[in-house]
């Protein structure tokens, strides 16, 4: 059994006003962007599989103040399982950790990741690696009970969100770069914490 990608992002997104949020590249970042636009300077994609909960790990442990979220991928947590031994051993307690499990690399095109197979288990490999609250949702219901008590929960919680593999139709592409995309995150987090990250730029 599966559900929409998109649908499950507007029940996070409906949760969500004051946490950051890292993201996978491909198809989701279009969706998360209209799901959730409210969050739009609060979100950082990241463009390189194995990175997104490492790069959400490094942000709990920055902002441990602060509720992070990661929206991984199956095949972005398949290129990192190590991630996954190190929540269980730092224990990261305001992190909340989404997996959208479509099992296949949909943004090149769509080969499967093991998952597809049925006998890959991702949160059960993470329930192996120490992180206690790792669970699979398998239909929208479950997802969003799930995200309730993954943004409550004070120690890290992992959701494996068997998602299928259409991308919503009609959507609007987002009109900036990576770039872009970095500063106006970065200046969210400077202007939400009261810090100095980026300088101005020497050239102005």
């Amino acid at each position: 059994m599966s559900y929409s990608r998109f649908e499950a992002m507007k029940l996070l997104g409906a949760r969500l006003s004051d946490e950051l949020v890292i993201l996978s590249l491909g198809g989701a970042v279009d969706e998360w962007y209209n799901a959730a636009p409210h969050m739009r300077h609060a979100s950082l994609f990241q463009q390189q599989l194995g990175c997104v909960t490492p790069e959400a790990f490094g942000l709990a442990v920055g902002l441990p103040h602060r509720r992070i979220v990661s929206l991984d991928t199956d095949g972005g947590l398949l290129f990192n399982l190590g991630i996954l031994a190190t929540l269980g051993n730092e224990q990261p307690r305001n992190l909340f950790v989404v997996v959208w499990d479509n099992e296949q690399y949909q943004s090149i095109g769509g080969p499967a990741t093991h998952t597809a197979r049925g006998r890959v288990d991702l949160a059960a490999i993470a329930r192996g690696a120490g992180v206690t609250h790792a669970y699979a949702a398998g239909t929208l219901e479950e997802f969003d009970a799930h995200c309730a008590a993954g943004l409550a929960a004070s120690e890290p919680y992992l959701v494996v969100a068997k998602t299928d593999g259409i991308l919503e139709p009609g959507i609007r592409r987002k009109h900036s770069d990576g770039r872009e995309d970095k500063y106006l995150f970065v200046r969210h987090v400077e202007a939400t914490e009261g810090i100095t990250i980026m300088g101005p730029s020497e050239h102005n």
